[in-house]
């Protein structure tokens, strides 16, 4: 693995830390609703996958367009910038569900898991 791939991988991983800190943050202060949506958008972009699974691993080509929206960083992003500008309003768990979801493709792709091509398989 080159040291440009293992920089990229170390920085998702601290990006994911902090992520996931910042989501316990904001549960301790904000409770049940927040966590109920943190969870649910850690999860949610993977069920993309329940689309089709092809073999050998790669996922199904019709799932591809699914999996590659789900697992790109600027629509979490843009809700977090919306939001802390006040642009949506003050319900916490929108907030605690964009850091979910940009949580989980932090932790992805600190694990090498990112987008998808046209067959299914693994971005190089």
């Amino acid at each position: 693995m080159s040291l440009a791939v293992t920089s990229a991988r170390v920085g998702w991983a601290a990006l994911a830390a902090f992520l996931l800190a910042f989501i316990g943050l904001e549960v301790a202060n904000h409770g049940g609703a927040a966590l109920v949506a943190a969870l649910v958008f850690l999860i949610a972009p993977d069920l993309t996958m329940a689309i089709g699974v092809g073999g050998g691993g790669k996922l199904a080509p019709k799932a591809v367009p699914y999996y590659n929206f789900a697992h790109r960083p600027w629509i979490p992003l843009a809700v977090l910038v919306g939001y802390s500008a006040g642009g949506l309003g003050e319900w916490v768990p929108l907030f605690t569900a964009a850091l979910g979801w940009l949580a989980h493709i932090a932790v992805d792709r600190a694990f090498g898991c990112g987008l998808r091509e046209r067959d299914g398989s693994r971005r190089a």
